[in-house]
């Protein structure tokens, strides 16, 4: 997928955080640091440093969604974040997306903490951002 087709697609699924650019994603390709788990009608970008990795994005196409796409790329990720020797995972996903936090409650991650009013909606209203984690082992899902 190129970075053109990734925002358009980052575009179709957030105004909420901003939608990324091409020019953002192209950069995050880049990035040695960084990589991403692919799918026709999915991408997640992640990054790995330090023995952490940060679940930076995930994008799923809307008419895609609910026949386990999340959870496969979200599986790539843990997957990549272990063979680049992560011990630990985490994200930050908005406190009003509950989708995107039962995939993540169901893929491992737990809620570690909040950032109050972390994310601004188009509209001014702001919305906490829930910080989650896991460790990861060889052996983890």
């Amino acid at each position: 997928m190129t970075p053109e087709a990734m925002a358009a697609l980052h575009a179709a699924c957030f105004t909420t955080p901003r939608p990324w650019t091409p020019a953002e994603f192209a950069g995050f390709l880049a990035d040695p640091l960084c990589f991403a788990v692919q799918a026709p009608a999915g991408v997640l970008i992640g990054r790995a440093v330090a023995g952490e990795a940060e679940l930076l994005t995930l994008a799923v196409a809307p008419a895609a969604r609910r026949a386990g796409l999340g959870r496969h790329l979200v599986a790539g990720f843990l997957t990549e974040a272990r063979a680049r020797h992560a011990d630990s995972a985490f994200l930050e996903v908005s406190a009003e997306n509950a989708a995107a936090i039962a995939l993540y409650t169901a893929t491992g991650f737990a809620v570690a903490g909040r950032r109050k009013g972390y994310y601004q909606h188009p509209d001014g209203h702001r919305a906490d951002a829930l910080l989650m984690a896991q460790a990861l082992s060889a052996t983890s899902p």
